[in-house]
């Protein structure tokens, strides 16, 4: 996965419950440990003994409502997930928290040239950071990646009913963020325009 894609897939931890309501993948620490275990770019920037607590989590969740903020304004003038109606912050206090929450682990830029290889560019994180805050900083580092870079002009909030998710749009015709999202819209549709039928036969 490429790394800027993990401030998406941070932001789909607030997804659709299959029940009509929205579930929340990071309520607990527990959430957290299985979110970095299935994201190859966060473990590496958690470092291997990377153990979720209340502040990490507390940390990470803030990230992400700083996110989903910045993926509404993305998605103007488009409606923003509904999940998120009148519960994030102001673009500006958002943008505040992605950039503090960066500053957390500055990194160096290193070379690396052997002699009988090709250069290569690395990283380095001075210091003693937190596994914490070494992974707050690594989502916050990929969101402004992602944010500044060209796929936010194919962010979209998935139209389908219920669903609350964002999405990068793959291709010209995709609509949805998944299959089965398309399937309960055209569902959905279907019997709008059913509904709308028997009305009008009854008047």
């Amino acid at each position: 996965m490429d790394v800027d894609q993990l401030a998406v897939e941070l932001a789909v931890t607030i997804r659709h419950d299959g029940h009509g309501g929205v579930a929340d993948d990071l309520t607990e620490p527990a959430g957290l440990d299985r979110w970095v275990r299935e994201h190859p770019a966060a473990r590496i920037a958690a470092g291997p003994d990377f153990t979720a607590d209340p502040a990490a989590l507390a940390a990470v969740v803030e990230v992400r409502t700083a996110v989903r903020a910045l993926f509404a304004r993305a998605v103007l003038p488009g409606p923003p997930s509904s999940a998120d109606a009148g519960l994030l912050p102001p673009a500006a206090q958002a943008i505040g928290r992605l950039n503090a929450a960066s500053a957390l682990v500055p990194v160096t830029a290193l070379l690396d040239w052997p002699p009988d290889g090709p250069p290569a560019a690395g990283w380095a994180v001075p210091g003693g950071p937190t596994a914490g805050d070494r992974l707050t900083g690594a989502i916050a580092r990929a969101a402004i990646a992602f944010l500044a870079g060209p796929d936010r002009e194919k962010l979209r909030a998935c139209p389908a009913p219920r669903c609350v998710r964002y999405f990068v749009k793959e291709h010209a015709r995709q609509e949805w963020c998944k299959p089965s999202c398309g399937n309960r819209a055209r569902v959905a549709r279907h019997h709008a325009r059913r509904r709308a039928q028997t009305a009008a036969h009854q008047d």
